[in-house]
């Protein structure tokens, strides 16, 4: 704690007037402050540490960009279970930092059986250290599994580490990691009671699919069981229940050559039957399969980490972003979820092979669930809703597959990019149109109900 001279205890060799200086100085070092100049010197020979608008985002967006390539390489790490990690990373890294954050308030008691986080009894903190050892500690937990990454998140924590440990007081240096580590735990411990805990190791539980006409059966080439049955009963972070939003039946299912059903099939038969170059550019862009990619949810991320480097927002910003994309794609795997075994719907491959063309293969392999609604529609547009919420109508483009070697994309807004990602479903004949249309709606849905919760004091 700080005397009123403004030294710090007898613990620090630095003053805090020498802290501020130096990191003034450090301001295009690693995860220096926001903004350098005269500004800075508002900090000096004060009490009060600087908040997180003060630094930059570069803590967050490294430890999310090292998330995005575990997701890769990290045995069962399926959509769902890839949107949930995300979920309690970006939670983790706003109530780490939400004391050092004038102006926004803790999630505690908003989302669902989230209860009070610790709050720290001395203001003083630096709050990248806070942020490092908090996403450090809740990525360790989330994925236990990763063998090829260990050693770069040892890599990269200590990377940061030491940069800190050389411009932070000693006392609040360890006042920070201990943040960090006390609030990711106890998100961990709020994690392991919502329906998910550890399901890379139970992605294909028993489960046994009802059977009669239009209902999902699984499909070629591997004809693998269904994914996550279960997932839709997972607890949410912000919506009610898995239930919500739920934008009620598909069409009816019916094999009549002249019913709006059998309409829809064609289309899609006849979409990728006539697939121009464009077009399986943009199926091959956003498929984004799981062990190949960082899967739907990693490129949402992917695209708020590239929006939050390019335009140079602050580490509060970044928290807060992090926060609402990934309880956005967490709960739009619920919703999603409980919507698809709900109606357990047929995909294309199967009722055009039956009934069109048993030769019929679509470009994309068909995921192994229900097709009704589109995980990616859902997902996408969620995303988009609370990124235009936080930053407005943004034109980016997209490099989250540059490593692969596919050509990024263009967009003048994210819903742009969501619409363009859900309609690569029906290219990649993976899903029929209806699914594409409510799946959009059902994550607006979803993104509101994420947007409505109460970031800001006065909210």
């Amino acid at each position: 704690m700080p005397g009123q001279d403004g030294k710090t205890s007898s613990s620090a060799s630095l003053t805090r007037r020498e802290f501020l200086g130096r990191f003034g100085g450090a301001a295009a070092g690693t995860a220096g402050l926001a903004a350098a100049g005269p500004a800075v010197l508002l900090g000096l020979g004060s009490r009060q540490p600087l908040p997180g608008s003060r630094f930059r985002s570069d803590v967050a967006t490294a430890w999310f960009d090292l998330a995005v390539d575990m997701v890769k390489e990290t045995p069962g790490f399926s959509p769902p279970v890839v949107s949930r990690a995300f979920g309690y990373a970006g939670v983790t890294l706003y109530e780490a930092l939400v004391p050092g954050m004038p102006g926004y308030r803790s999630l505690s008691g908003k989302l669902n059986d989230l209860g009070a986080v610790p709050v720290p009894a001395d203001p003083a903190h630096h709050w990248p250290t806070v942020a490092n050892a908090a996403l450090a500690s809740i990525l360790r937990s989330l994925f236990p599994t990763t063998t090829s990454q260990t050693a770069a998140m040892d890599v990269l924590e200590e990377r940061f580490a030491q940069g800190f440990r050389t411009t932070v007081p000693p006392g609040i240096y360890r006042r920070s990691v201990a943040r960090g580590q006390r609030v990711a735990g106890h998100i961990l411990e709020w994690s392991k009671v919502d329906g998910g805990h550890e399901g890379y190791l139970h992605n294909f539980p028993a489960y046994t699919p009802s059977v009669g006409p239009g209902l999902w059966v699984p499909t070629p080439p591997g004809f693998m069981p269904a994914l996550q049955p279960f997932w839709g009963s997972n607890r949410p972070f912000a919506l009610p229940s898995g239930g919500e939003c739920d934008p009620g039946p598909p069409l009816a299912y019916s094999e009549d050559s002249s019913s709006a059903f059998f309409s829809e099939t064609l289309e899609c038969y006849e979409v990728v039957t006539n697939l121009s170059s464009e077009q399986r550019a943009i199926a091959f862009f956003w498929s984004d399969d799981p062990g190949i990619t960082c899967t739907p949810p990693g490129h949402s991320v992917s695209i708020l980490t590239q929006v939050l480097r390019d335009r140079g927002f602050a580490l509060d910003v970044a928290a807060e972003a992090y926060a609402k994309v990934g309880i956005a794609v967490a709960d739009s795997f619920i919703s999603c979820w409980n919507t698809k075994f709900r109606y357990n719907l047929l995909r294309p491959v199967t009722y055009i092979r039956d009934l069109i063309d048993s030769s019929w293969s679509s470009p994309l392999v068909t995921p192994p669930f229900p097709e009704y609604t589109s995980g990616h529609s859902v997902q996408s547009t969620a995303s988009a809703q609370v990124l235009t919420d936080l930053f407005g109508t943004v034109a980016f483009t997209d490099h989250t597959h540059d490593d692969r070697r596919l050509a990024p994309r263009s967009f003048n807004s994210f819903f742009e990019a969501a619409e363009e990602a859900a309609l690569s479903r029906l290219y990649g004949g993976i899903h029929f149109r209806t699914a594409i249309a409510l799946g959009l709606e059902q994550g607006r849905c979803v993104g509101q109900n994420v947007n409505d919760l109460e970031f800001r004091a006065g909210s």
